[in-house]
């Protein structure tokens, strides 16, 4: 087309006051209809009108909307010869090339199957990932932390390699980032592949997401063990007493030696997921059916050791919100056969401690309930009970209850009950 074919286009069908009709136009090839039928436009103005009167060589019909015939408007457009190759024609050179929506929406789905191809021939190989990959597919969450589809196909195939060489066998987050995933920081929190990643390692260990009475940061440190991946191994432990060890790795011969002795032992993240207690490969395993109590602050472990000493039953003890290094050694003693069972403050954090365990693991309570927050409240010294009131879930009366007698319970204030119940 000349320039002095453009500018007669651009004055018939480029008019400002047309802006409307060019605009329903390139709709309606966007949606992949023809230039067929009519347009309608209410309450016209006389500019509009007028405009529709220059395109067409016609007044348009009296009233406030007017009609156009997009029949005509190609009609006249080619007769004239402004634009021989039709109202298609001129709206692109208009307004500029139109993709058609059902094309481009077909093309991005490619482009996203393109994307997603590498990780779905390793899940194809990892059964247990295939829930996980249909739901990361479904959510949008790839979609939302990269949205173009080219680059999320290398970000995919960096997931693809993480989930290949999970679980891993005690190696730093750190280090194994650097071997598998490029670089040292690829999996720090908060990175794309990290949060992907993540994803991947709690469905490897049936992990569900944190809730909102846990720590995320402990969520997460306890997923990459779970996968084998240690991240501050050294400052996530857990305090025991009591619990019978085994020779085969140094964690249970630790275990063995201050059962002997009667004193408590700290093991930490690190020593649980590089040699863990393997007490249930062990034929005379003594954990199977036995219950361990699971207390929530370390005065009762000292007072335990210094009143019982070998005659104490197996404790743990969470030491308030409970960290990876508890929920693995927790996870490990129900894999062994062991009945687990709680007791923790009569306060609401201490509830909300409970919800948590109860969540995640099969646990009952032990002296921790309605009942036994009754008796302690008659009888022993108590303080006011503040803070904002959360419903117990494994007892319905109990936070009611608490509420309305208005008193703080800590687990020390009880301890000889529950020594009671270790030394028996």
């Amino acid at each position: 087309m000349g320039d002095a074919e453009r500018k007669r286009l651009n004055r018939l069908l480029g008019d400002p006051e047309l802006q409307w009709l060019l605009a329903r136009m390139r709709r309606r090839l966007e949606l992949g209809r023809p230039l067929k039928g009519n347009v309608t436009l209410s309450d016209a103005s006389t500019a509009q009108r007028q405009a529709l009167e220059r395109l067409l060589g016609r007044r348009p019909r009296s009233g406030g909307a007017v009609t156009v015939s997009l029949g005509a408007v190609d009609e006249v457009l080619r007769r004239s010869g402004v634009c021989p190759e039709g109202l298609a024609a001129a709206v692109v050179l208009l307004s500029g090339s139109v993709t058609v929506r059902a094309n481009a929406s077909t093309a991005e789905q490619l482009a996203w199957a393109r994307a997603f191809a590498p990780l779905e021939d390793v899940i194809g190989r990892r059964v247990e990932l295939a829930d996980w990959l249909r739901g990361l597919q479904g959510s949008g969450m790839v979609k939302r932390l990269e949205p173009d589809p080219a680059r999320a196909r290398p970000l995919l195939q960096q997931l693809a390699a993480v989930v290949t060489a999970l679980p891993a066998e005690g190696e730093p987050l750190g280090s194994f980032a650097a071997r598998v995933a490029g670089g040292a920081h690829a999996l720090d929190s908060g990175k794309p592949l990290a949060t992907l990643a993540l994803g991947a390692a709690r469905a490897m260990a049936g992990l569900a997401p944190p809730g909102p009475d846990e720590s995320p940061a402990e969520s997460r440190r306890e997923a990459w063990a779970a996968a084998g991946l240690l991240c501050d191994e050294l400052s996530s432990t857990v305090l025991t007493l009591g619990l019978h060890g085994e020779r085969r790795t140094s964690c249970g011969q630790m275990l063995g030696v201050a059962r002997a002795s009667g004193e408590p032992v700290l093991l930490t993240l690190r020593q649980l997921v590089r040699d863990p207690p393997r007490w249930a490969a062990d034929a005379r395993n003594a954990l199977a059916g036995m219950k361990v109590r699971v207390c929530e602050n370390p005065v009762l472990v000292a007072l335990a050791a210094d009143r019982l000493g070998t005659r104490c039953t197996p404790l743990v003890c969470t030491g308030g919100q409970p960290g990876a290094a508890t929920m693995l050694l927790l996870r490990a003693l129900i894999g062994a056969g062991a009945r687990l069972f709680h007791h923790g403050d009569f306060d609401w954090g201490g509830v909300r401690i409970g919800n948590v365990l109860h969540a995640r693991l099969p646990i009952v309570p032990w002296q921790f309930d309605t009942d036994a927050y009754t008796r302690a409240s008659a009888t022993a010294a108590s303080s006011p009970l503040t803070g904002t009131p959360v419903s117990a879930s494994w007892d319905s009366r109990l936070a009611e209850t608490m509420h309305r007698t208005g008193l703080r319970i800590e687990e020390e204030v009880v301890l000889e009950d529950l020594l009671a119940d270790l030394a028996s």
